[in-house]
This record gives C-alpha cells, sequence and structure tokens, in this order.
C-alpha cells in the first residue's frame, strides 16, 4: 500500500550528529515539525532554528516552498533566518579583517536566498553594505564579497533602487573607471550600473554622468568574456533608457572616446565601437556564450530600432526635397539631367518621367511619392533605394534596365520590390521591437557594417532580383520569390 500523499520521507542533518530518517507531514505547521526535529536531539528555543535544502543553494524551507519536498530529500537543521541575519550583521562589523571577510563571504552566500534577503534588509543591511562601499576602507576580496552581497540582495527587488546616492554611485562608477580594477569588483561594479539604469530613469541620468565609453572600451578589449558580456550590458541599458533625443544618428559627432553613454547612437554609428567588439568578441578564439549572444542580439535590436521612426513616417508628396530622392533615382538609373523647365512642354515632360518611373518599378507611375505613403515601411524604403542606388552603383543600374526591357509579366519591378523587402526586413529584424529576454540571435554583419541595415537590403534586392529570373516568375510569384530569397 503506497503511502500517504501528504506524507514524504526525508533525511535531517545536524552538525555533528547522525543523520535522522524522518517521515514529514506536510498537513501539520512547519514550526511543529522543527519542533520535533529540535526535540529529538534535545535542543530547546526551537523558533531559534529552521530546516534548509542540503544542497549548494542551502534554501529555506518556509510554509510558502515546503511542498517542493520530496522523497528522499537530504534537509539541515539550521539557525532560523532571522537569527542568521542578525549573526551576520554583526559579524561583517568585525574590526577583525579575517573574521570580516568570512562573514562577508558567508552573506553573499545566504543572500541569494529570498527568506534570509527579506530578514537582513529589515536589518537595514542593505545601508550598512552601502555605507561600507562609500567608507572606501575595503578592498579586494573585503570590496568583492561585499559587492556580491549587495547584488544578490537587490536581485530579489524588495529595495527601490531610487534610494541610493549620488557618492554612493559615484564610487561605484570609479571601479569601472579605474584602468587597473579586481575582476570579481569589475564585475559586479558593471552589473550593479546595469541594474540601476535599468530599474530607474533618476539613476540612469545619474550613471550617464558617471561613464563614458572611452572608460568602457578598455573592458571589451581584454579576453575576460564576463567584463566584455558585462560591459556591453551596460551599454544596452544606457542605450534602451536614453530619452528619444539622445538616439538619434548624427554624423558629425567627432569625440567618440569622451562622449557620454547618453550618446548612444552617436557612439554606435561609429566604426571604431563595432570594430572592437568585431575584434575582440566575435571573432575572438573563445566561444560566445549565450549571455554573450544575448547582449550582443539586444544591441543589434536596439540599433535597428533607430530605424522606427523612418519606418513609420509618410512620405509628404507635396515636400520637395523628398521628391528629389525618386529624381536622384532616375538620374543614376538613365544618366539624365534634371531637365529645365522650359525644355519641352509639361506633357512631354510628364510622359517621360511617368515612363521613367515605369521602368523603376513604382506602382504609381505619375506619382511616385504614393507608393511610400503605406507604413511600415514608409520612408525607410526610399532611403533604402537611394543608398543602394548610391553605394551599389552598377547593381542598380543592371537590375532597372534588366527589368525595363523584360516583358511586362516577367518583370521584378524595383520600387515595388524595394518597398516590400524594406517591409518583410523591418518585421524579420524586429524593427520598433523590445528586444526579447531569451533571445540570441544576433547577426555578425552587424558589426562589420556601419549601415548594416542598408547592406542587408542590398544583398536581399540582389538576391531576389536573381531568384526572379531563375524562377521565370511573373508579378503574381512576388511573394513566393520573396520567401525563397529571404528565408
Amino acid at each position: 500500500m503506497p503511502p500517504p500523499a501528504d506524507i514524504v520521507k526525508v533525511a535531517i542533518e545536524w552538525p555533528g550528529a547522525f543523520p535522522k530518517l524522518m517521515e514529514i507531514d506536510q498537513k501539520k505547521p512547519l514550526s511543529a515539525i522543527i519542533k520535533e526535529v529540535c526535540e529529538g536531539w534535545s535542543l530547546g528555543n526551537h523558533e531559534n532554528f529552521a530546516l534548509q535544502i542540503a544542497d549548494a543553494t542551502n534554501f529555506y524551507i518556509t510554509e510558502k516552498n515546503r511542498n517542493d519536498i520530496k522523497n528522499g530529500s537530504i534537509l539541515r537543521l539550521t539557525t532560523s533566518p532571522y537569527q542568521t541575519a542578525v549573526q551576520l550583521h554583526e559579524r561583517i562589523q568585525s574590526s577583525s579583517m579575517d573574521a570580516k571577510l568570512e562573514a562577508l563571504k558567508d552573506l553573499a552566500n545566504a543572500s541569494r536566498d529570498i527568506t534570509f534577503a527579506q530578514e537582513f534588509i529589515n536589518l537595514d543591511g542593505i545601508s550598512l553594505l552601502t555605507q561600507m562601499v562609500e567608507s572606501g576602507t575595503d578592498f579586494g576580496d573585503l570590496l568583492s564579497f561585499t559587492l556580491t552581497a549587495f547584488v544578490e540582495l537587490m536581485d530579489h527587488g524588495i529595495v527601490s533602487w531610487d534610494t541610493f546616492s549620488v557618492a554612493f554611485i559615484k564610487k561605484i562608477a570609479s571601479y569601472v573607471n579605474k584602468s587597473a580594477m579586481d575582476t570579481a569588483v569589475l564585475q559586479r561594479s558593471l552589473a550593479i550600473l546595469e541594474s540601476m539604469v535599468l530599474n530607474s530613469q533618476d539613476l540612469y541620468h545619474k550613471v550617464a554622468q558617471e561613464i563614458t565609453i572611452g572608460q568602457l572600451i578598455p573592458h571589451l578589449q581584454g579576453t575576460d568574456q564576463d567584463i566584455q558580456t558585462y560591459t556591453i550590458a551596460v551599454i544596452n541599458a544606457l542605450f534602451l533608457k536614453a530619452p528619444e533625443e539622445k538616439r538619434q544618428f548624427d554624423e558629425h559627432i567627432v569625440d567618440i572616446l569622451n562622449c557620454p553613454l547618453t550618446e548612444m547612437a552617436h557612439i554606435l554609428a561609429q566604426k571604431q565601437l563595432r570594430s572592437i567588439i568585431l575584434s575582440n568578441v566575435i571573432r575572438s578564439p573563445t566561444p560566445i556564450n549565450d549571455e554573450m549572444a544575448h547582449q550582443l542580439y539586444v544591441l543589434q535590436v536596439l540599433t535597428f530600432n533607430l530605424l522606427e521612426d523612418r519606418m513609420m513616417t509618410k512620405m509628404d508628396p507635396q515636400d520637395q526635397a523628398q521628391r528629389d530622392i525618386i529624381f536622384e533615382l532616375r538620374r543614376i538609373a538613365f544618366d539624365v539631367e534634371c531637365e529645365p523647365n522650359n525644355s519641352g512642354s509639361i506633357e512631354k515632360r510628364k510622359s517621360m518621367y511617368t515612363r521613367d518611373y515605369k521602368k523603376l518599378g513604382f506602382i504609381n507611375h505619375v506619382n511616385p511619392a504614393v507608393d511610400f505613403t503605406q507604413i511600415p515601411p514608409g520612408m525607410l524604403a526610399l532611403d533604402n533605394m537611394l543608398y543602394f542606388a548610391k553605394h551599389h552603383q552598377d547593381a542598380y543600374i543592371r537590375i532597372v534596365l534588366e527589368n525595363s526591357s523584360r516583358e511586362d509579366k516577367h518583370e521584378c519591378p524595383f520600387g515595388r520590390s524595394s518597398i516590400e523587402l524594406t517591409k518583410m526586413l523591418c518585421e524579420i529584424l524586429k524593427v520598433g521591437e523590445l528586444p526579447s529576454e531569451n533571445c540570441h540571435d544576433f547577426h555578425p554583419m552587424f558589426f562589420t557594417h556601419d549601415r548594416s541595415f542598408e547592406e542587408f537590403f542590398c544583398i536581399c534586392i540582389q538576391l531576389l532580383n536573381k531568384t526572379w529570373k531563375e524562377m521565370r516568375a511573373t508579378s503574381e510569384d512576388f511573394n513566393k520569390v520573396s520567401c525563397v530569397c529571404v528565408f
């Protein structure tokens, strides 16, 4: 006959004693079970004791998680979370450096458990740790374990990040800005800065005042992938939280090394940072782990998201500057100069424009500006077309002329193709979407080109045209050809 479902058989350890085999009735209060265990070892004051999982986690058993205990589990009788918190609170203030270090090691380990963390925080333990950091008297392992305990405690989300002082932020930033710093301290400091930025808009502004790209670049040029990962995570966090106006590209920025990280888009537009990541991370002999891949993916998504505004901007058919882009596409394709106003009749000029716009593959031959009023992809499609025409001119002219000489039913219309392809690339590259927490898919090409989205487009539009010819496709086959060449 199987045992009742509420009964679990476990072994319970106590230092210096043989383990006890017990049957725990899950219907009984946990306090009653602890009292029974204590009495078995003749221990008084059972309220000062608790049960833990006897593994690397040492997590406390509580009324909330007690149902996770399985038959055959090994538990440990230990001091209660409150008693442990009080003892560690006192020990980390010891005047003996050796005793203090051992206490901080124990605190860093115990702080992973939310039950203990709550008790230590209730003793104003976070304030004690921040004061120790601000005092600047601890270095090396003492500082490392202090920061580790701080990170573990804050990860539970019990204390608001908005409570920390400028002095504490400056001290953490100083550990990142130093040219030579203990690896563990640097790693924890980067993790703290990332959490500050992600969890508080006010702290974002304060952190952004303390960190520059010139101070972070050396951490990317090292060989420690964990440090590189945390560094890119800080860059991503600042980029994600930057006000919208701070994310816009500006080709005139020059002083990259001293540029604040609030100007993230300016920095990411520079080949220097991309080449550093390409050389020291992507092409490193060390395989890229999942966390690094995720941070590279996030950086890629946040940068592509800068295109969202253009993607969602309709063309204004009355805007002469925007219409001039279409004129430029026509000029490059057919090597024509803009005709003066008096060169032929209005009807003749309109007829020539209509003929050329048809060859360029626009849907609206009379007023192609109308083609770019669909959002997405909006003006982004026109940006891609102009980039292709200017930077891959021979391929652009060849595609336009090849299709203008085909039978109408077999032509691959460049204009329509560019608009649809840009829309597909926006969907594939998730333009305008927040990064997924679990995605690790990044494109190394993103780090080899300053205009990677446009280069993606240029590759795909040529592949689309090639596939179109090979399939002898017609306009009805457009979606089929697109799927073949893009996916």
